[in-house]
């Protein structure tokens, strides 16, 4: 009877009188019940108790985790296969796992929910080897009683696959099942929910993707050299589920620099791993492998841009890229205005984070930028329905953040609020409107450009969508509100350092017109110096004599009283009278005409005698197209650097033409206190050992920097803001005419 009580505390759920009355049975009245049937009646009955149990919950969720196969069956030509899983209660189709190409020994580690009505019902589990072309050829199957689970309790289990009718060895699949009762409760509100994403879903149009990974490939550096030259030509590969991109290749390089932007779609019910795999390029075809790396995007933080630099395994090197999460769907994200509350407490936290007392920490963390992007009306229809798919996208120099799609739709509402860490106070946020695609290819629906400077914290605005230059005005409006908060020190000593650099940025390419209007900004600046030369002549030459004795005696006085600081102190004088003229005039500085910046491609379409003339010179310029970009950039520079200048002291940014007039005060007083000679002694030490003091400093010049802060006037009229048009409601109309 040993052995009859350890199987009892294995069945701790049978009934005790059943057992009692049973064994009296075997012992004193000669039954014929062997002990190990009456085990098995007692085993049936707590099973019975055990189903019974369960049938007390009206509802019950299974969460899987499926992890991998192992020894799975061949089914294509080249010896492997392309399994994937199904899950089935009753013949509904309740989860279908990814493809896993080419693999006999897939890993899913893909996890799941599914809802279970009837826990007498099993669950069956079928594999399936992916045939593009043809039927799906079966891998083998399995159905698990689900009444085995206990509730609560996750199981790891070893499932074994079959085939019906046969008795050959399939491999297995390996799983964990956790089965979780619910209340009636928890059924109603989780039907609720699957019947409110239903509709969400044929309202987008069936989205299933959950949000948009967004990568920018930067560069690599050091990677592996596989030519007999000593180096490679690289090319990386990406891979997220079934999404996939492959980069451009870049010949005879070990540090290429790609800048290359492109979107992968995530999905809820994949692995959220990027893989990266980089490859040498051959001519012929055999492609060599140069090292890989994963990136485990459940530890990235979403709707923030980050810098990664990745250490390539199974080779040498690194890959940096830009990578962002964003475009998520539904009120349970944590962009959606929906789950937005405002705390003045925390903003009062935000504020004293750049108050003056922290001027000097973290010196590269100027402010704080929040985006509340609300909706956009009467966008332009880019699909033959007459509507569009319209998103927002949402970018501050490196940062790019995006909204969900709406479908079918010139009015999408996308209620999004994105926030950014300010590095540079002159930077402009970038609110781009584009209509996607099934083809994952995008249309340009329209561009806002908004200057920094030029917010006004929590006002409300409708902003009217220009062209992709932000030159001509484009059909729709969007309305945004923002806020920000900035440390003005912070913010002034970062505009005497190097500008950060944008990454993705049209590439410049040698057009006539372009050229054209650059020798004309050229020639601008060039006859302002000439007028002034000829004026200066024409006081020599005495061709009016009471201005040449009065420019003859100012010159005497001006020299024999000159003092060093007095070279501020008149331009601090321009800067004064600009200011007046500005404050009289309320708006003196006169803006450059569009028609000055129309597109070249604009230009070629309404002319066609034109086109036909530019195309037969840009062959004939061909060989010589290096150079003729070059020269166009020194120009375009050049014009630049005039319009900066002329910009400052014209007050067009009047934060950076104050910031001018301080620097300016500060030094008149410094040239009035210090010597000339011991002010050069200051810079020549500090130039020369500027170096030994930071070995990694950027070498810069701080007038420059500061004036790469002025917009020039192609700048001034991008940023320039037009009056969006009214947007008339159908049904205000209707009643209107009624």
């Amino acid at each position: 009877m040993a052995s009859g009580q350890d199987r009892l505390e294995e069945v701790l759920v049978k009934p005790l009188h059943i057992l009692h009355k049973r064994l009296q049975l075997v012992h004193t009245d000669g039954s014929s019940d062997s002990e190990d049937s009456i085990w098995s009646d007692i085993e049936e009955g707590s099973s019975r108790q055990h189903q019974s149990n369960l049938l007390q919950h009206p509802f019950f969720q299974l969460v899987v985790l499926l992890q991998e196969g192992r020894d799975l069956v061949i089914r294509d030509s080249c010896g492997t296969s392309d399994p994937y899983v199904k899950f089935k209660i009753d013949s509904k189709l309740l989860h279908k796992s990814r493809i896993i190409y080419k693999n006999l020994n897939p890993r899913w580690e893909e996890k799941f929910t599914i809802p279970v009505e009837d826990v007498l019902k099993p669950l069956s589990i079928k594999v399936f080897d992916y045939d593009r072309a043809m039927h799906d050829d079966s891998m083998g199957s399995a159905t698990i009683d689900l009444t085995t689970l206990e509730p609560n309790v996750t199981e790891e289990m070893k499932v074994m696959l079959s085939e019906k009718g046969k008795s050959t060895y399939m491999g297995y699949i390996i799983l964990q099942l956790t089965l979780t009762p619910k209340t009636q409760t928890d059924k109603e509100n989780f039907y609720r929910r699957s019947t409110k994403l239903t509709e969400t879903a044929r309202k987008m149009k069936m989205q299933i993707w959950s949000s948009v990974v967004t990568v920018v490939l930067v560069e690599g550096k050091n990677l592996l050299p596989m030519d007999d030259n000593g180096f490679s030509d690289p090319y990386v590969k990406f891979r997220l589920g079934n999404e996939k991109y492959k980069s451009k290749f870049k010949p005879n390089t070990l540090n290429p620099r790609w800048l290359e932007q492109f979107d992968l779609r995530m999905y809820d019910d994949q692995t959220k791993c990027l893989e990266l795999t980089v490859y040498d390029h051959d001519v012929a075809g055999k492609d060599d492998f140069m090292g890989r790396a994963t990136i485990d995007l459940s530890n990235i933080k979403n709707e923030e841009t980050h810098v990664i630099e990745q250490q390539l395994e199974d080779g040498a090197g690194m890959v940096k890229i830009l990578l962002t999460i964003s475009g998520t769907s539904g009120s349970e994200t944590i962009s959606d205005l929906a789950n937005y509350t405002p705390n003045p407490r925390e903003r009062e936290e935000i504020v004293q984070n750049y108050g003056l007392l922290k001027s000097l920490s973290n010196l590269k963390d100027v402010g704080w930028l929040q985006v509340k992007v609300f909706k956009a009306q009467g966008l332009l229809s880019a699909d033959i329905g007459g509507k569009s798919d319209p998103f927002c996208v949402v970018e501050l120099v490196n940062s790019r953040l995006q909204t969900q799609t709406e479908y079918k739709t010139l009015n999408p509402q996308w209620n999004k609020i994105f926030t950014f860490n300010i590095k540079d106070l002159h930077s402009v946020l970038e609110v781009t409107v584009f209509d996607e695609d099934r083809d994952k290819k995008v249309e340009f629906l329209g561009k806002v450009g908004i200057p920094l400077l030029k917010i006004k914290p929590g006002e409300r605005k409708w902003y009217a969508l220009k062209d992709k230059k932000l030159i001509r005005k484009k059909k729709g409006k969007i309305l945004i509100e923002m806020d920000i908060i900035f440390n003005h020190i912070k913010a002034a000593i970062r505009t005497v350092n190097p500008k950060e650099d944008k990454y993705m940025q049209a590439e410049q390419k040698f057009k006539i017109s372009v050229m054209k209007r650059n020798i004309n900004r050229v020639s601008q600046i060039v006859s302002s110096f000439v007028e002034t030369g000829k004026f200066i002549q024409s006081c020599f030459d005495y061709e009016s004599k009471p201005r040449s004795i009065t420019a003859f005696i100012v010159y005497v006085m001006v020299v024999w009283n000159f003092e060093l600081y007095m070279l501020p102190v008149t331009l601090l004088i321009i800067f004064i009278k600009n200011l007046i003229i500005a404050m009289v005039m309320d708006n003196f500085v006169k803006e450059p005409s569009s028609e000055d910046y129309v597109d070249d491609d604009e230009e070629e379409e309404e002319e066609d005698k034109e086109k036909e003339e530019k195309k037969s010179l840009k062959e004939k310029l061909q060989a010589i197209q290096e150079v003729c970009l070059q020269v166009q950039q020194t120009m375009d520079m050049i014009a630049c650097l005039g319009e900066r200048v002329k910009n400052t002291f014209n007050w067009s940014i009047p934060w950076l033409s104050t910031l001018a007039v301080i620097f300016l005060l500060l030094g008149a007083i410094i040239c009035y206190l210090i010597p000339l000679r011991m002010l050069l002694l200051l810079w020549g030490i500090n130039k020369f050992t500027k170096k030994l003091r930071s070995p990694n400093a950027i070498p810069n010049n701080e007038i420059l920097d500061f004036l790469s802060r002025v917009p020039c006037d192609l700048e001034l009229l991008q940023n320039r803001e037009y009056r969006p048009e009214n947007t008339i409601n159908p049904v205000t109309a209707k009643k209107k005419a009624l």
